[in-house]
């Protein structure tokens, strides 16, 4: 009897936020943050997918680990789930907690996705993080209201 490939025992990563980090040529890029994510899916290993990026199996704990990584541990947390247990790996984001300028750094650097075709990473895919937009655009009209400044009429 034939076995099932691991990896269609994986969940392919989800998009992600990247995480905050000082750029660095030999660190964890954007490329590298999901070159990692595909390969921990394509080998479930974390020490492999650690080193086919180039960087050590302590460094990708660390990273997981950062002040703003929540997303990217979702993401490597999600992969591991097993079929039909979807619905039970959603993080929920407390808003409350959010603070602004995590919120226009989301904005600005928006959800990435790596894209795996036959059992390797073919690229990125980036969009925008509308929700975080919204909740930023809430929090200006609240700020506004509560200032007591008059509208301008259109």
């Amino acid at each position: 009897m034939p076995r099932t490939p691991a990896h269609f025992l994986r969940r392919k990563p989800p998009f992600f936020h990247l995480v905050p980090l000082r750029a660095r040529r030999d660190g964890w890029t954007v490329a590298r943050q999901c070159h990692f994510l595909a390969q921990l899916y394509l080998t479930g290993s974390v020490t492999t997918a650690a080193r086919a990026v180039g960087m050590s199996r302590a460094s990708a704990y660390r990273l997981r680990e950062q002040e703003g990584a929540e997303s990217f541990a979702h993401a490597w947390d999600s992969i591991f789930v097993p079929p039909g247990m979807e619905h039970r790996s959603t993080a929920k984001i407390d808003w409350r907690k959010v603070t602004n300028p995590t919120l226009v750094w989301w904005v600005k650097t928006g959800l990435v996705r790596p894209e795996i075709w036959q059992g390797r990473m073919t690229g990125t895919r980036r969009k925008a993080d509308n929700s975080a937009l919204l909740r930023l655009l809430r929090r200006h009209d609240a700020a506004h209201r509560a200032s007591g400044v008059e509208e301008a009429e259109w």
